[in-house]
């Protein structure tokens, strides 16, 4: 920058003369008109009116004229400056109109189209046969209904006519909960909702019930120690072994196709008399292949025990059992058990 120069001219600057600044507006102008995007713009904007542009280089030069030169001087670059900044500021405005309307046309999203879904997962198998038996009780006219997982000991045992010396009520068989003492169990079956049902709802009674249960059984291909159920317990006058197997008949073709028929074998629970094993016909062999691994060989596969209510049940609930069992008239069912193991009962 020049020194104090008390006879100066100002046109002998070569930064100052008038076509020096009107070239430098004119580059400035041409730059910025070809910027075609805000990056463009942004490197016109430091090229002619940044720190190091021409006509800020210009301005600099103003200090140094004598007070009679710099007002003129001033107003010649002051004006070239208005003139670039205004065409940067149109030109800016320009850009980023012509941006945002292209952003609407290529990140534009159709909200009417049907995504691609993709599934991350799937439900797990003994939800979706919970959900299919307790479907098909539905549509024969039953309830389902549900219970704690922390019982009671009487409604697991007691209620259920299980004598106190029972081989199932030894730790070695039911988790027992902590302190000894409190009465308290990991249910060992659903049978307690049907007890809890009985004195809640009354007679007659229709209901399904699914849960998950707890014993002490070592973990091998058929048995773990947490396992689900469904059973089924009908309270009603007039009921027989027959509308028993009907029901039973019924629900294995809903859950393995027609042609899959029941059979009961003579068997004893503490809360049925009479009672019964109850098997169906293998949904694998149709009992057709005695080398099938799914039965054995056998033709059938064991789904669960049944049978009449027994009376001390009714009464532990406050049934009649004169009314509702002479007939015979009430019976339960239970089963399948089935495990995260995918036993064949299980339907899986």
């Amino acid at each position: 920058m020049s020194g104090p120069n008390t006879s100066y001219d100002p046109v002998e600057v070569a930064a100052l003369a008038p076509e020096a600044v009107d070239q430098a507006v004119a580059d400035a102008l041409a730059a910025i008109e070809a910027a075609d995007s805000l990056d463009a713009l942004k490197a016109a904007r430091l090229a002619h009116a940044g720190e190091r542009s021409p006509l800020a280089l210009a301005n600099r030069e103003i200090g140094a004229l004598p007070p009679s030169a710099k007002a003129e001087a001033g107003k010649r670059v002051g004006q070239a400056r208005g003139r670039v900044n205004a065409a940067l500021t149109a030109r800016q405005a320009e850009l980023e109109a012509e941006r945002d309307e292209r952003i609407l046309v290529e990140e534009a999203m159709d909200l009417t189209a049907v995504p691609a879904r993709r599934p991350l997962g799937r439900r797990h198998v003994l939800t979706v046969t919970a959900e299919r038996m307790a479907d098909a009780m539905v549509g024969m006219g039953w309830e389902i209904a549900e219970g704690p997982g922390v019982e009671a000991e009487w409604f697991n045992f007691d209620a259920l006519n299980f004598d106190k010396d029972h081989p199932a009520r030894q730790m070695q068989d039911t988790f027992f909960v902590d302190p000894a003492d409190a009465g308290l169990v990991l249910r060992t079956h659903t049978s307690p909702v049907q007890a809890r049902s009985l004195l809640e709802r009354g007679v007659p009674l229709y209901v399904a019930v699914p849960g998950k249960t707890f014993r002490t059984d070592e973990l091998d291909a058929t048995h773990t120690p947490v396992f689900h159920q469904l059973e089924g317990l009908a309270v009603d006058e007039g009921l027989t072994m027959a509308h028993l197997k009907g029901t039973l008949d019924r629900l294995a073709e809903a859950m393995f196709g027609p042609g899959i028929v029941s059979r009961l074998r003579p068997a004893y629970f503490p809360f049925t008399e009479p009672s019964a094993e109850m098997d169906f016909r293998c949904f694998v062999c149709r009992g057709e292949d005695t080398g099938c691994r799914t039965c054995g060989g056998t033709g059938w596969i064991e789904w669960g025990g049944c049978g009449m209510v027994n009376h001390n049940v009714l009464r532990a609930c406050g049934v009649d059992p004169e009314r509702y069992q002479a007939s015979p008239s009430g019976w339960a069912w239970s089963g399948p058990r089935c495990s995260a193991t995918a036993s064949p009962t299980c339907g899986s």
